[in-house]
């Protein structure tokens, strides 16, 4: 139930086998990695390496996995994201992958709910698929500022997940947070989680509320993605089969969320 077995990571040079924006400043980039596809679990992510090395790696959920492609979404913020966002067909890109700890998958119960704000989709459609294999009753509960920022709304159907959506404006579905949904409805078994700080707390204490068990995947920028830098600490109880192996004195400890994360169990984070 608490563990999650991590795979050591390797470089894989790549090839863009497709690309797609399915919104403004939203890219989709497939690649072509026929031998990093069987290593994937739900919840890992890669660091992908900007091909000028004029600018250092950049942290990516892997979004698909399937073949010989695996896919990652980006949001175009800053120079690394927009000259990976350029990349176009035949072209090639290097990854560190796969990274992180994933989705805790193992135990399921009969209904899931899937929280995902903005590019958080990104680390939840693999879990949510898995969980619909499974004979898992699934939601996706997905949330953006405005109705232009919902994508892929289709993948997620295809896989025979149902999809409730919020928008901050009211452009479409529930107008406010993508949180609300959880109070609304049948409440469900367990809780997976991705999107904002902001939006993982309050996911946590409705989790909380509603009594049921809630596994985050914390947003980071990540200085290296395989935890030697210790850029991206989060506080976690002690007791934690995910921290750290080794003593840091009383209290909670700081865990890695590159490195013993980036899931966590809602209850035992501490911050």
């Amino acid at each position: 139930m608490y563990s999650a077995q991590q795979v050591a990571p390797s470089l894989y040079s790549t090839t863009v086998l497709d690309r797609r924006e399915p919104a403004p400043g939203i890219v989709v980039l497939g690649l072509e990695a026929p031998d990093l596809v069987p290593l994937v679990k739900p919840g890992h992510f890669l660091m992908a390496i900007p091909p000028t090395g004029l600018r250092a790696a950049t942290a990516l959920a892997i979004y698909e996995a399937r073949g010989r492609r695996v896919s990652v979404m980006l949001i175009v913020v800053g120079p690394r994201t927009a000259e990976l966002a350029r990349l176009r067909e035949g072209e090639q890109v290097d990854l560190l992958a796969p990274l992180g700890n994933g989705f805790f998958l193992d135990e399921l119960p009969d209904h899931v709910a899937i929280v995902a704000g903005g590019v958080g989709l990104a680390s939840v459609l693999l879990a949510a698929q898995t969980c619909v294999e499974r004979g898992v009753r699934t939601e996706l509960l997905y949330g953006a500022r405005t109705k232009e920022a919902l994508v892929d709304i289709r993948l997620f159907e295809a896989a025979g997940v149902g999809v409730r959506c919020a928008t901050e404006d009211g452009s479409f579905g529930h107008h406010g947070y993508v949180t609300d949904l959880l109070l609304q409805g049948e409440p469900p078994a367990m809780l997976l989680a991705c999107g904002p700080r902001p939006m993982l707390r309050a996911a946590a204490a409705h989790a909380e509320r509603l009594g049921i068990r809630a596994q985050l995947s914390l947003e980071e920028t990540f200085g290296c993605g395989v935890g030697a830098c210790w850029g991206c600490t989060v506080p976690l109880d002690p007791s934690s089969r995910q921290a750290p192996p080794f003593p840091q004195g009383n209290g909670p400890v700081n865990a890695r969320v590159c490195k013993e994360g980036p899931v966590f169990w809602a209850h035992e984070l501490r911050w």
